[in-house]
């Protein structure tokens, strides 16, 4: 099957930025970790920018850089406004203290849900833009006159993405995909409920070939994911405030990153 040409031109882009780099090496997995020869997504490419760049949280496995590069070119050939995409890793990965405990392995990727035009085009522009959420205040569901039809395409292409292992939402998104999406449904099974994510999707990889040191998350059980395990997110809104969660201790990370992230920015 012969590739559209911004397709190819994406993936030849990744490529080509991965060939002058080392060799990626992902160390760890879910509690912690690491990543050396991570390759940066460029700042704008053909649909998408990126956002808050000034924190240099933009770096990944070249197989996560050219999959973020591949969703803006089909998402534009969709017909979808420009995508904003923010973090993604550290340039070795490893701990974002106090922002994310995830997002160690080069293996992440925040994108925004916001599908109105995008306007900001400067660096500062693109620092300050804040995020509105799909979901309703009482988070039981999506705000009605912000979701659209569109959204349901952008979860789809990103559910398609090659080596994606799940993306995570608000529940409400998901109760909304459930309750909506006709036809085909074995892609959401890959949209998986979570705490927050009410105004971006959490795209995560699966690691890739020969990343031996590298471990995968608890495989996504089967099922589209409709089913009583989504109806546990909403039963738990109606219990008493939990007591405030004690701070987060650092993750304990593998011997090998000490090495890697000597050096960190």
């Amino acid at each position: 099957m012969r590739l559209a040409v911004p397709m190819l031109v994406a993936w030849l882009s990744a490529l080509a930025v991965a060939s002058a780099q080392p060799a990626p090496r992902i160390v760890g997995g879910p509690g912690g970790g690491c990543i050396a020869g991570a390759v940066e997504l460029p700042s704008d490419g053909p649909g998408y920018k990126t956002i808050r760049a000034s924190r240099s949280w933009f770096w990944g496995h070249p197989d996560t850089v050219a999959a973020l590069q591949l969703l803006g070119v089909r998402a534009r050939a969709a017909g979808l406004p420009t995508l904003y995409v923010n973090d993604l890793s550290r340039p070795r990965g490893g701990p974002m203290v106090g922002v994310h405990s995830t997002h160690m392995l080069g293996l992440d990727a925040d994108v925004w849900l916001d599908l109105e035009p995008k306007t900001a085009t400067s660096a500062a522009e693109r620092d300050a833009v804040e995020a509105a959420s799909l979901v309703t205040p009482d988070g039981r569901g999506v705000q009605p006159g912000q979701w659209s039809v569109q959204h349901v395409t952008l979860l789809r292409l990103a559910a398609g993405l090659p080596g994606v292992d799940r993306i995570l939402v608000n529940p409400a998104i998901k109760r909304q995909l459930c309750q909506t999406v006709q036809g085909d449904r074995g892609w959401l099974r890959t949209i998986r409920p979570w705490y927050g994510h009410g105004a971006h999707m959490h795209i995560h990889f699966r690691c890739p070939a020969g990343q031996d040191e590298c471990r995968d998350q608890s495989p996504v059980p089967p099922g589209d994911g409709c089913d009583g395990s989504l109806d546990w997110w909403f039963a738990q809104l109606d219990l008493p405030p939990a007591p405030p969660a004690p701070p987060r201790k650092p993750p304990i990370l593998p011997a090998a990153c000490a090495g890697i992230l000597a050096g960190q920015p």
